[in-house]
């Protein structure tokens, strides 16, 4: 079975910047597309953005937009969201996902196979 593990985040200041970071158990996950949720306290879970199999190709909520971008190295099995100009509304948890659907836009459907644990971003004014 497919693992995902997140790591990077953290509490921080409005204004400051973060490195999500995605491990993936195994290399031939990366064939298929993943992506970065979020899930605020109390709030359902959002999509956040997603990449294609060689990172060519990235997808992202009009919420951040400009803000944040999602990538991957498949030479390390990692994917990562870069978090700049954090604010207090992007505090939640964020999830990794992969799909098994070459279709990158299937993400925007929650149509997710495969859950990372999350990691929590918190972000104080």
């Amino acid at each position: 079975q497919v693992q995902l593990v997140e790591s990077g985040g953290g509490v921080v200041q409005a204004g400051d910047s973060l490195r999500l970071s995605c491990s993936v158990s195994r290399r031939t996950v990366f064939r298929y597309p993943l992506a970065w949720f979020r899930q605020a306290p109390g709030k359902g879970r959002e999509f956040v953005a997603a990449v294609g199999p060689n990172g060519a190709i990235t997808i992202a909520a009009d919420s951040v937009k400009g803000r944040f971008f999602i990538s991957r190295d498949n030479a390390k099995n990692t994917a990562y969201l870069q978090l700049n100009n954090l604010n207090p509304e992007d505090t939640a948890m964020y999830y990794c996902a992969a799909n098994s659907d070459a279709n990158i836009n299937t993400f925007r459907r929650h149509l997710v196979e495969f859950w990372g644990q999350g990691t929590q971003v918190t972000v104080s004014s």
